[in-house]
């Protein structure tokens, strides 16, 4: 029997709540199953399985949870089940008298509410499911709560639309900014700045999407994307965390991009093995995560995965960025848009695309002089877009 716990998405992630269960109790389920949706300040997340086994024991839905709360138990496939152990879902909690308030003879508003009839076997089983058993619809006598209503409405789908209520912008403000102070307390930043020219890169990207319909076509952040994730291939100790003390390094180049959220908020989910996907790939790649980001539909996986973080203002932002490293993080590399400048080409002055690549960096980590060799190759990975 092991665990499965509140995932934290994010370091600026403190507790969640289960809003919706998309397995029902004695499930099989397998890592990279989607099992229930979390909503967290960031919005509802599609909440991944990481175990292997029949699900049991599942969390009742709407309580904040905080991370690394027991949302269920996942038992192999051979091992008898256990009693569950949870209290029901919305079990009622006793109330303090008041002052003035009638001795316990008398009955309260609250006690003469009448109550649903229900099964024991009923009752164990809403238990069970995470439902409140007192607002089902009874089909047995007197209009009785029976093991069949109860696994009729565990069945039945639940609303979309109601799991997902988005997040609350003041609440994801709060809470970057408690992961930006502490970052900004805890991790000796260093930064550097470099203007990259991207000639080369504007005229290779213009005669790609010439050639292509719409749909097909590449934007410019494509090429930065593809360019970070190659150049992490020559200098790796930017893609990693920095955790008790050490350094760590990722598991593969799983490059967070981040996304402004409509209404405020921002959100940097993982493009995985960013090195290995064609250019077509990343684009579809990106044009997917940023529609899921601001419709909420961002998996768990994505938000804990990234092992550096890439920020790029596109062609309505400013000039250049200086990121907050995002903890355990010890990178995050920052782009601003494409603009024209005078530019020395063979000793003359032309006009020239450039675009300021900044890099804040984990003094824990690395150091300067590697931090320059990392902005180096990204230079020299855009010289040459026809090899990314």
């Amino acid at each position: 029997m092991a665990d499965f716990t509140m995932p934290a998405l994010g370091a600026d992630m403190e507790t969640g709540k289960v809003v919706q269960w998309r397995v029902a109790p004695g499930a099989r389920v397998k890592p990279g199953d989607v099992v229930a949706v979390v909503e967290t300040h960031k919005g509802a997340i599609d909440v991944e399985c990481f175990l292997d086994g029949v699900i049991d024991d599942l969390a009742p839905l709407g309580e904040d949870l905080p991370v690394g709360a027991v949302l269920a138990r996942v038992r192999g496939v051979d091992e008898a089940a256990t009693p569950a152990s949870r209290p029901p879902a919305a079990a009622a909690q006793p109330t303090p008298p008041q002052a003035g308030a009638p001795a316990s003879g008398a009955a309260t508003s609250q006690e003469a509410a009448p109550r649903i009839k229900l099964s024991p076997a009923a009752r164990r089983r809403a238990q069970q499911l995470g439902l409140d058993a007192q607002t089902l619809q009874g089909s047995g006598t007197d209009g009785a709560v029976t093991l069949a209503d109860v696994e009729r409405a565990a069945a039945a789908p639940q609303p979309l639309a109601a799991a997902r209520r988005g997040f609350d912008p003041a609440q994801m403000r709060r809470a970057i900014a408690a992961a930006m102070a502490r970052s900004k307390r805890e991790i000796p930043h260093y930064y550097l700045t470099s203007t990259i020219d991207f000639a080369a890169a504007s005229a290779w990207l213009a005669a790609y999407n010439r050639e292509r319909d719409p749909t097909e076509r590449l934007l410019p952040a494509t090429l930065l994307l593809k360019a970070t994730a190659k150049a992490l291939t020559e200098v790796p100790q930017f893609n990693g965390f920095h955790e008790n003390g050490a350094y760590r390094a990722g598991p593969g180049i799983h490059v967070g991009w981040a996304i402004a959220l409509r209404g405020g908020g921002l959100v940097a989910p993982a493009i995985h093995d960013a090195d290995r996907k064609s250019l077509p790939e990343l684009m579809l790649a990106l044009r997917d995560l940023v529609q899921r980001a601001r419709a909420g539909g961002l998996r768990s996986s994505e938000l804990t995965d990234p092992t550096i973080t890439v920020t790029s203002l596109g062609e309505r932002g400013a000039e250049s960025v200086l990121g907050v490293i995002y903890p355990p993080q010890v990178a995050i590399v920052g782009f601003g848009r494409v603009v024209e400048r005078a530019w020395v080409v063979d000793g003359q002055v032309v006009a020239r695309a450039l675009v300021a690549a900044t890099l804040a960096a984990d003094h824990r980590a690395s150091d300067g002089h590697l931090g320059g060799q990392f902005l180096l190759a990204i230079d020299r990975a855009l010289q040459a877009p026809e090899s990314l």
